[in-house]
């Protein structure tokens, strides 16, 4: 492959780009939706430290989707079932991060494994199965957008729902308990809804890379901010750009959409870390004059 190979698979789709656009209209729209319900809900998912949990659960949502593709099934309800099945399980059981994580650990292969086997007994198009992996712009059909977005929409009902015990629970659990706050079943509820939007993002960027907007954005956001408002708002902000921008850019040419979404994310929580680190050397500074020894101090 050459340079100009490159450059017609990056920019090839440049002279019929409004119509390129038109078509996958319906992908726009839902990675708008992705983007900010995965960015908001990104936030309590690095706070309660199951960054590990996304990918987890979005294995036996792949293993869900190829089972639905092989027996003929609607795709978006086979990923929905997967995804509920895992997180209801992670939910149940994994009330102990230790717990948790050894039971992410069991789940990703065995719901790995069955997509594959799913995936290899399928005789159809190969761009279907390669799509449930790194996602395909126009893998969301218009029957399908109305469903997206609905579970777009519960998931941020159920986030506003649930927003205050949420987050106390998510940053001093002990707390939450000893003031009766029902922890276990905000955390079940949580994990349901984590499972919803993790069945959203298979179909727009696959099931290995979900992390990119279901995490990124969010650890992104923490780096720059920490206020209870401002944090989502910014996480919400930088997942929209990522899932939007990188649909944008991917139908300039023939390469997938995937690559786009995590480099954008990537850039954006690389630019974040380096804003934050240089406020922490700008407040060190300003800090450490004041704290050195006077000569009356000395004697």
């Amino acid at each position: 492959m050459n340079w100009d190979d490159v450059a017609d698979a990056m920019f090839g789709g440049l002279p019929y780009y409004g119509e390129i656009l038109a078509l996958v209209s319906n992908s726009v729209w839902a990675g708008a939706v992705l983007g900010l319900v995965g960015g908001l809900i990104g936030v309590f998912i690095m706070q309660r430290d199951m960054a590990f949990a996304v990918h987890g659960i979005s294995e036996l949502s792949f293993a869900g989707a190829a089972a639905a593709l092989l027996i003929g099934w609607d795709v978006v309800t086979g990923s929905i079932i997967g995804s509920l099945v895992a997180a209801a399980i992670i939910g149940w059981l994994g009330a102990r991060a230790r717990d948790r994580n050894s039971i992410i650990g069991v789940l990703m292969p065995f719901g790995l494994g069955l997509g594959i086997l799913f995936l290899s007994l399928y005789d159809g198009r190969s761009a279907n199965r390669f799509s449930l992996l790194t996602g395909q712009i126009v893998s969301v059909q218009s029957g399908q957008l109305g469903w997206l977005i609905a579970i777009g929409a519960v998931v941020l009902l159920g986030l506003l729902l649930i927003w205050r015990p949420l987050r106390f629970d998510s940053l001093d659990p002990q707390s939450a308990a000893a003031r009766g706050v029902p922890t276990t079943a905000v955390s079940l509820a949580f994990m349901l809804l984590l499972g919803l939007i993790v069945a959203v993002a298979v179909h727009i960027i696959g099931a290995l890379l979900v992390m990119a907007l279901l995490v990124t954005p969010a650890a992104a956001a923490m780096r720059v901010a920490s206020g209870p408002l401002s944090v989502p708002l910014l996480s919400a902000l930088f997942g929209f750009v990522s899932a939007v921008g990188g649909i944008l850019l991917a139908i300039m040419g023939t390469l997938p959409v995937s690559p786009y979404i995590t480099t954008i994310s990537f850039v954006i929580y690389l630019v974040c870390r380096a804003v934050g680190a240089r406020r922490g050397r700008v407040t060190r500074g300003e800090v450490e004059p004041d704290a050195r020894p006077t000569s009356r101090t000395r004697r």
